[in-house]
């Protein structure tokens, strides 16, 4: 991943903490989320909790553990936290992804002031924790805006510019920080001119004396007259180009939408108040642009999705800058309930639409009306805005259960191994799981000989998960695959897969021919496979 967004509970005494058991994971999974009977209800971790902070970090400590071995080397994570936390999350953080690691927090306003009857001082930030795979990443500055575009108001030949002094300004400008770039440089006059500072103290350039000669061969350096005690003296500056300048990001962000906003656009985009407190989608899109180069492409991970402002935001960027972002977002289906206050909009949105009333669903429907908005509304210049879904369950096909006793049972259901419950669509992705495809690799279907075949990838793989493969319909079934190959064309055609369910064969006889009529067409032996 070149980008982990979450934005965790805060701990606030009021969310959703998630417990582990990881001894059994897909029962809890499926019990904690509702969807089993007898599923369970998760409390909120009360502050009269005596492990009250302890719970939370053993929340995230697993989680972030895990992020960091997802992230590319040069990748980023940034985690939302709020005061009750932040202390705690960068010891945490530390110790996980390494202090040295640490890029900074950013301090964001939420544009309204919370706790103001707590006889403290009132909240009106919340932060943003940044972490590097490695050390040595470099954060990448972000787009100049109009005000800072007013100081290139100049022009020549390659471009608009600005002008820098020549000296050295900031912290380390004096002689002693840097011997060597401290010399004399001739003025249009043929004076000598030294890096001498404001109150008279000896400066340095900010370019050696080769750099220098370089920048006046190359017409960089500019000389202009400024005022200096009852005159004037000629003073160099160096000519800074627009073209590929950025600035580097601050940690104060108080230029974006607050908090209020976030919520007053979600609402417009949902019809309702179905989700509490979103982040904003602009939050987002500049963290993926001060991510380390090059940062166009490559994939945002956030696995706590909630109202999905991490995918939205990935999309929105595409389409103003022509990236290829894409976005992996992860939510609990989280019940709501109709019966809780703060979640009866949510429920009722979700049952009006005829989903789930959980939080996942909500996720769901807001990136689909966020596509359907960025569509309509900005020209879309890389990638889609499409998405697929995925639920965590058990494996498709029925395991041997040695303890048996009803030997005949399992040898048919050992024949006939795929789960009564489960289609077409959940063996392919089984397969391409297993096989290591990407899961949104595009899938095209087409009938040959009767059975649907499915094309994954451009031919890179078919599949053909038909129940029944006579032996009359393995001559027009291979040959109908290797036709529909040599349309596609895929660059490494004798590397193409072919799955087939095993049970399907009417004979030995079927399946053999099968795979000997597509051996002969370039397709390889170890890749004909069956489930």
């Amino acid at each position: 991943m070149k980008l982990i967004y979450i934005d965790p509970p805060y701990n606030t005494g009021h969310d959703f903490v998630y417990p582990d058991n990881f001894q059994d994971s897909i029962k809890n999974y499926l019990e904690i989320t509702g969807q089993v009977e007898g599923g369970q209800k998760v409390s909120s971790n009360t502050e009269a909790s005596g492990r009250f902070h302890t719970d939370w970090l053993n929340m995230m400590y697993p989680r972030l553990k895990l992020a960091r071995s997802f992230l590319t080397h040069g990748g980023l994570i940034a985690i939302s936290i709020g005061d009750r936390e932040v202390a705690s999350l960068r010891r945490l953080c530390d110790e996980i992804f390494h202090e040295e690691c640490y890029k900074g927090m950013i301090i964001r306003t939420t544009g309204q002031t919370t706790g103001q009857d707590s006889g403290g001082l009132g909240a009106s930030f919340d932060y943003v924790v940044v972490y590097s795979h490695d050390a040595d990443a470099e954060l990448s500055g972000l787009p100049l805006d109009d005000h800072d575009l007013e100081r290139y108001e100049a022009e020549d030949a390659k471009g608009r510019f600005a002008l820098w002094q020549l000296r050295k300004t900031g912290s380390n400008d004096r002689r002693a920080d840097r011997p060597s770039m401290y010399y004399a440089v001739k003025s249009p006059d043929g004076d000598d001119v030294y890096p001498i500072g404001p109150s008279g103290y000896e400066s340095c350039w900010r370019f050696d004396s080769k750099g220098y000669a370089r920048l006046v061969a190359e017409d960089y350096i500019v000389w202009k007259k400024r005022p200096r005690g009852d005159g004037e003296q000629w003073w160099p500056y160096v000519k800074t180009y627009l073209e590929g300048r950025t600035k580097r990001p601050s940690p104060l962000w108080d230029d974006l939408d607050g908090s209020k906003k976030a919520s007053i656009d979600l609402r417009g985009l949902m019809g309702g108040s179905v989700f509490s407190n979103p982040k904003p989608v602009d939050l987002v899109k500049r963290l993926m642009q001060v991510a380390p180069e090059p940062n166009k492409d490559g994939i945002v991970f956030d696995f706590f999705a909630g109202s999905g402002v991490c995918a939205h935001a990935v999309w929105d960027l595409n389409s103003e800058d022509g990236g290829s972002r894409r976005c992996v977002a992860v939510q609990l289906p989280e019940p709501l309930s109709e019966d809780e206050k703060a979640e009866q909009e949510a429920a009722a949105f979700c049952t009006r639409l005829g989903h789930s009333p959980n939080v996942a669903e909500v996720t769901k429907e807001r990136l689909r009306r966020a596509g359907a908005l960025i569509a309509g509304s900005k020209p879309l210049c890389g990638g889609d805005l499409g998405f697929r879904v995925f639920k965590l369950d058990s494996g498709n096909l029925e395991p041997w259960d040695p303890a048996t006793k009803d030997v005949p049972s399992a040898i048919a259901k050992a024949v006939d191994n795929v789960k009564a419950d489960r289609n077409d669509d959940d063996l392919v992705f089984d397969v391409l799981l297993k096989t290591g495809l990407d899961l949104c690799v595009p899938i095209e279907s087409k009938k040959i000989a009767g059975k649907e075949v499915k094309s994954i990838g451009g031919g890179v793989l078919f599949t053909c998960f038909a129940s029944k493969i006579k032996a009359a319909d393995a001559e027009p079934l291979a040959l109908g695959i290797v036709k529909w190959r040599d349309e596609l064309a895929p660059a490494n055609p004798k590397e193409c897969r072919v799955v087939f369910r095993d049970s399907a064969f009417e004979s030995d006889v079927a399946k053999s021919n099968l795979a000997a009529i597509l051996k002969q067409h370039g397709f390889d032996e170890k890749l004909i496979a069956s489930l």
